[in-house]
């Protein structure tokens, strides 16, 4: 399907990219601003105190505004009625003083009393006047009829409230009311109105005095603006001095967490520069007697390591001419040990044994030597892993019929081929099988191999004992047993799964465990298909297929994602 849009055509896949790029776009302000908040702390102590200083400011001017506000409205309603009153005293004494003959007399006698009254107000005029009442007849004045207005206001700025409350009541009334002109323009007003009467005829009218408030308004306006100003200096005045108190406070934590880094990577004789003597100083000289002392310790162990490491090796290599003599000798005495004593030939062979699982020893200890001092190397070709699986489960077939145990392989039809060092990879998976044979105690002992598209994986599966919780990880310990008082029919060495990590992670693969008790264990091998790439996923899951309900705290172990030198996760 497609979208028409115009003349062009946009595929939806593409509308779709096209929209999540505009999203993207926007959000990214959003996600810049977020990643400076959680990495820096200047950055959130600067937002936090300018927060708070926005808040403070706005609490304060809105203060400030109510007060001036209050203070300018009643003011100017104080003044306005006060005004009003006088204004109503000598309109009431102008009343009392004409004396109306006819309707002509009388609409001049009103247009005098609010002439008169307007002139007071000054220029521009202070205040505007409407006076309410019967004028003559209609049309015999300008307004309307009733109505007599002082400038260009609106009938309708005399709110009818108040017009009900000074025709009933006697006194002034007031109240606050827009005042609207004759344009349609509006501005805030006090109203205030009183009751006259005309005494020559009997007639009463109602006089209201409109006083804009449109100064007030404006000098509002002007304190909201100096306000809103002077919060935004006062912010910008913060938010400097937070930048400046936080970059003293931070500069050196930036520095010790730099000098922490270099440090973590081996550069253990970077230091932090020290001055002054105040808490920060103080941090500084502390941080580098912190450095000095790991740096002495770590100093110590790495020489000590070196010096257990040349002792293994050296005693491997002192211990290979003496064995090789007991060897020639111990080979002699069992050839001939059918022509000794039961007592003699038992003896012969049980140092046969020994000698065999003391040359085992010595020959994993300098395996592991190798490992340790960064020479191991590898001797890569390509190697068929069910081939491989075959050619080691036919020669453990033996041993397995011994314990009980049937072998399976079970792999597809086509090859698996990687690249890697044979002598290795079938070292692992010998390790792995004879492990399963003498420990699992399982009636079966399963190989299965399966390719990727970037990596290939061996796994041997046992249905025996299983592994306690937390063992999974420590199987690759050297010399850790499960069981300590655990036969060996085999003669391990204890270096195996230790020796099978180390080749494992020379090649970039990964080699795992999984176990638990009463549901037999798992081992995966997983190895990238090229050698010097990294596999992404195995092709083999580490828990098996039939156990439904993994143990608790294995959820991860499902994960495909490797750990330091090649762990479990």
């Amino acid at each position: 399907m497609i979208i028409r849009a115009g003349t062009r055509v946009v595929d939806p896949p593409r509308l779709s990219a096209l929209r999540a790029n505009a999203l993207r776009a926007v959000t990214a302000p959003w996600r810049m601003a977020r990643h400076l908040l959680v990495r820096s702390l200047q950055a959130r102590v600067i937002v936090g105190t300018l927060v708070l200083c926005a808040v403070v400011t706005a609490l304060v001017g809105w203060m400030l505004m109510r007060q001036v506000a209050t203070g300018l409205v009643d003011g100017k309603q104080e003044q306005s009625v006060a005004q009003a009153q006088a204004g109503f005293v000598d309109a009431q004494q102008q009343l009392d003083a004409s004396v109306v003959t006819d309707t002509d007399s009388q609409s001049q006698i009103l247009n005098q009393l609010v002439a008169s009254l307007a002139s007071r107000g000054g220029s521009p005029p202070g205040y505007a006047l409407v006076l309410y009442g019967p004028l003559g007849p209609p049309g015999a004045q300008e307004g309307a009829p009733g109505v007599l207005n002082s400038e260009d206001v609106a009938d309708e700025s005399v709110p009818e409230d108040l017009r009900e409350r000074v025709e009933t009541e006697p006194g002034a009334w007031w109240t606050f009311a827009p005042l609207v002109r004759d344009n349609g323009s509006q501005e805030p007003a006090v109203v205030v109105g009183s009751r006259l009467l005309l005494n020559s005829t009997g007639e009463a009218y109602t006089l209201y005095y409109l006083y804009s408030m449109a100064d007030q308004q404006h000098t509002l306006s002007l304190v909201r603006q100096a306000l809103i100003w002077a919060g935004l200096s006062l912010m910008m005045l913060v938010a400097a001095v937070a930048w400046l108190v936080t970059r003293q406070v931070v500069t050196p934590v930036r520095l010790a967490r730099r000098i922490a880094e270099r440090l973590a990577a081996g550069r253990l004789e970077e230091r932090m520069h020290v001055r002054g003597q105040d808490d920060l100083a103080r941090l500084g000289q502390s941080f580098n007697q912190m450095a000095s002392s790991l740096q002495r310790q770590i100093g110590q162990l790495e020489e000590l390591s070196r010096v257990q490491r040349r002792f293994v090796s050296d005693v491997s290599h002192e211990l290979r001419t003496p064995l090789t003599t007991v060897r020639m000798a111990a080979d002699v005495l069992h050839d001939r040990r059918e022509q000794f004593d039961p007592t003699t030939a038992r003896s012969a062979e049980l140092l046969q044994v020994e000698l065999n699982r003391f040359e085992s020893l010595l020959t994993d200890l300098l395996e592991i030597s190798r490992f340790d001092a960064g020479a191991a190397r590898l001797v890569v070709e390509t190697v068929d892993l069910a081939e491989l699986s075959r050619r080691v489960v036919s020669a453990y077939e033996g041993l397995a019929e011994r314990n009980g145990v049937r072998l399976e392989v079970v792999a597809d039809n086509a090859p698996c081929r990687v690249e890697a060092d044979v002598r290795r990879i079938e070292r692992i998976v010998r390790n792995l099988v004879a492990n399963a044979i003498d420990y699992s105690h399982s009636p079966v002992v399963q190989v299965r191999v399966k390719s990727g598209a970037d990596a290939a994986a061996l796994v041997v599966r046992d249905w025996g004992v299983g592994l306690r919780p937390g063992e999974a990880s420590l199987v690759f310990n050297r010399f850790w047993r499960a069981d300590p008082a655990r036969a060996r029919t085999s003669g391990g060495t204890g270096l195996g799964l230790a020796i099978s990590l180390e080749d494992a992670a020379l090649h970039g693969g990964w080699l795992q465990a999984w176990g638990e008790p009463g549901s037999g264990a798992q081992f995966r091998l997983t190895l990238p298909r090229r050698a010097g790439r990294d596999p992404t996923r195995s092709p083999l899951p580490l828990i098996p297929d039939d156990v439904t309900i993994p143990p608790a705290g294995a959820a991860d172990e499902r994960l495909d994602v490797p750990m330091t030198r090649g762990a479990a996760p």
